[in-house]
């Protein structure tokens, strides 16, 4: 991961990144906030991740998996893989012709 730049704010969206974690294994939410720290260098508190865990549950786009004591598994579902995978492939096609811009105009990329 790059360091981050004084003055430059990263976009995520907390949702994609708690599919983006669970897109490779069931993890609880101290295991999400870690793996998406190490992945995106974002720091997800406790209210911003359980307010995306209810969000996707309801969604049917992840499922709570029985507790491992105080601990409780998520996993992304069937329509949470397809979901993510449109939504990456979108941003995917967003930087390449943000890139491209870039070059375009001259500016550093």
């Amino acid at each position: 991961m790059p360091p981050r730049k004084a003055g430059v704010s990263r976009w995520s969206d907390p949702s994609l990144l708690v599919l983006a974690s669970l897109a490779q294994e069931s993890r609880h939410g101290y295991g999400m906030i870690q793996d998406i720290e190490q992945m995106a260098d974002v720091h997800l508190g406790p209210g911003t991740l359980y307010g995306a865990l209810a969000r996707l549950e309801a969604q049917g786009l992840i499922e709570a998996l029985p507790g491992e004591g105080r601990r409780r598994p998520y996993r992304i579902t069937g329509a949470g893989a397809l979901a993510l995978e449109s939504q990456l492939r979108t941003v995917s096609a967003v930087v390449e012709v943000g890139l491209s811009r870039l070059r375009a105009s001259g500016a550093p990329a």
